[in-house]
């Protein structure tokens, strides 16, 4: 049985967004997504790359995936990755595929001098957390992730709420 991780292609776009999708199940927010697989692979595979995904096999079969953009530490003075999805299919989790796939990001952060390697969890996601702790990260207790979006975002963005 093997594991393997590797760089996402632009023909993986299809099973991209499926995974995409198979996650907002999971979070049991299949309604919150409005993305197209066309949006996916423009952000992917554009000209100016925003986002970057790497998937991860069980003997060839894909099982899961990463996907992360870099932020900056303005602190640290240098980018860091942040995980925005990590996603294993039910039927391959407890192989280490997740394991698998974080330790690559920690290693594409030490490779590239990257400050910081950071993601978040959602507070009901108790496996998750425990995972995240088991391989030594720090889940804050202190902060809170804020979001503007849909209506307010449009309305906050032509100058209302001031």
């Amino acid at each position: 049985m093997s594991i393997a991780i590797r760089a996402a292609t632009p023909a993986d776009t299809p099973l991209i967004f499926n995974l995409i999708c198979e996650l907002a199940d999971y979070e049991k927010l299949s309604d919150a997504v409005d993305a197209t697989p066309t949006m996916i692979a423009d952000a992917l595979f554009g000209d100016k790359p925003r986002l970057f995904c790497a998937i991860a096999e069980w003997n060839g079969e894909a099982a899961g995936l990463a996907v992360w953009f870099l932020n900056f530490s303005t602190f640290r003075g240098r980018n860091g990755i942040y995980l925005e999805d990590l996603f294993v299919r039910p039927a391959h989790r407890g192989k280490g595929l997740g394991k698998a796939l974080m330790a690559y990001l920690a290693r594409r952060c030490v490779d590239d001098g990257y400050a910081r390697f950071e993601w978040s969890v959602l507070d009901w996601n108790a496996p998750s957390i425990a995972f995240y702790e088991s391989i030594g990260a720090q889940v804050l207790p202190d902060w809170k992730i804020c979001r503007m979006s849909g209506d307010a975002l449009a309305s906050f963005g032509k100058g209302g709420r001031q």
